[in-house]
């Protein structure tokens, strides 16, 4: 199997006209989505509020079964030797550290809503502050379009761009109903006159509700100048960072590589909280795998730290098809969508990886519950949404 078709890279695809990184940007070729400030209340605060129940209702089943992964890494972690040099396609390794970190974020109550925070991107006490530590910097300044990822942590952070009247890009939770979705002033203009529109737009409902979700081709087009990641640990001296387990922060960067909406240079960036650290190279780089993100940047409450180049792994290149197993593949539809796409141009068939079992993504009545809610939910829901098209 040539390497062409294990990795595609962004030429091997026809590709819309790129946007350029600097300048004016033109909106995405969809229908804006208006926002009037009389549209929101005491209903979207509810409508927020279901989405995020049933967000959790849905995550519940992964949850289980990730702590059910933690459980049978950490029992064979006790009765095998921990050797670096073991095969280890999974990470088992990394489980130790994850929980290390979630029990000391709860015992020193430091951990934030959702408690307990085992199995989830860590939310953490003055998350807003390591938000503004971040705004604060010049390359947030010079950024116009940042993705951000959707938990609660960052939520501050995705508040910042809005605020400053750059374009959010923002991941689906688990990509699990669609792709990336982008939101401004320019496709809601509610948010730079009415804090409660700019509230919600911060939320994973008001993303599912408001958001415009780009296609393949749009996301092509697209470029992205700063990538805010959620973390469970970061090594301060390599930027090797784990997040819950799952790989969708992963997936995300690799399918952005592969589209070239970024590239090797784009920062990476991390906001976390103190006792989140690892100090002194914690995270031995040899074990890491390849699709493994590391960042070029953390920032807590306190601090503010880059990472050394030298010490830094490298950054993914794009899709590593050899390593995706089929039970990812069924999962995430735009996977699919881009493994088809990449075989019909190339002409092959791509390697798909060893099999894995993967927690449950929502299931049906789920979904239909999440989609009720981003839209209000219940009768008359038309009628109130009728000022938001």
């Amino acid at each position: 199997m040539s390497v062409s078709a294990r990795l595609l890279s962004p030429a091997a695809l026809p590709r819309a006209t790129p946007a350029p990184r600097r300048g004016a940007r033109s909106d995405p070729p969809r229908a804006r989505r208006r926002v009037s400030a009389s549209s929101t209340g005491d209903d979207d605060d509810a409508s927020s509020s279901a989405y995020d129940r049933a967000r959790l209702e849905a995550d519940a089943s992964a949850m289980r079964a990730q702590r059910e992964r933690m459980t049978d890494a950490l029992e064979r972690r006790n009765t095998d030797v921990d050797d670096a040099a073991r095969d280890d396609p999974h990470g088992e390794w990394k489980w130790a550290i994850r929980k290390r970190i979630w029990d000391r974020m709860e015992d020193t109550n430091v951990a934030q809503f959702p408690r307990p925070v085992h199995h989830r991107i860590p939310n953490f006490v003055n998350a807003d502050k390591a938000a503004a530590n971040l705004t604060a910097l010049q390359c947030f300044k010079d950024a116009e379009c940042v993705k951000v990822n959707p938990d609660t942590p960052q939520k501050a952070v995705r508040r910042a761009v809005l605020e400053a009247g750059k374009t959010l890009m923002t991941p689906q939770p688990r990509l699990r109903t669609g792709f990336f979705s982008v939101l401004s002033e320019q496709l809601v203009p509610a948010v730079a006159a009415d804090a409660e529109v700019l509230k919600k737009c911060c939320t994973s409902a008001g993303v599912a509700s408001h958001g415009v979700p780009l296609s393949l081709d749009e996301m092509r087009a697209a470029k992205c100048d700063l990538l805010v990641i959620g973390s469970c640990a970061v090594d301060v001296k390599s930027g090797a960072r784990l997040g819950k387990g799952e790989g969708f922060a992963e997936l995300e960067y690799a399918i952005m590589r592969m589209m070239g909406t970024i590239d090797d240079s784009t920062l990476v960036v991390t906001t976390v909280h103190d006792t989140q650290l690892l100090e002194g190279g914690e995270i031995d780089t040899r074990r890491l795998l390849r699709h493994d993100v590391p960042v070029d940047l953390i920032v807590t409450p306190t601090r503010t730290i880059w990472i050394d180049k030298a010490a830094q792994p490298a950054k993914p290149e794009g899709i590593y098809w050899d390593i995706l197993s089929p039970q990812k593949l069924a999962q995430v539809k735009v996977l699919r969508d881009l493994r088809a796409e990449v075989e019909a141009t190339l002409g092959v068939t791509l390697p798909t990886g060893p099999d894995e079992t993967l927690p449950p993504l929502a299931v049906r009545a789920e979904k239909k519950k999440m989609r009720e809610a981003s839209r209000g939910g219940g009768r008359g829901r038309g009628e109130r949404r009728g000022g938001r098209r």
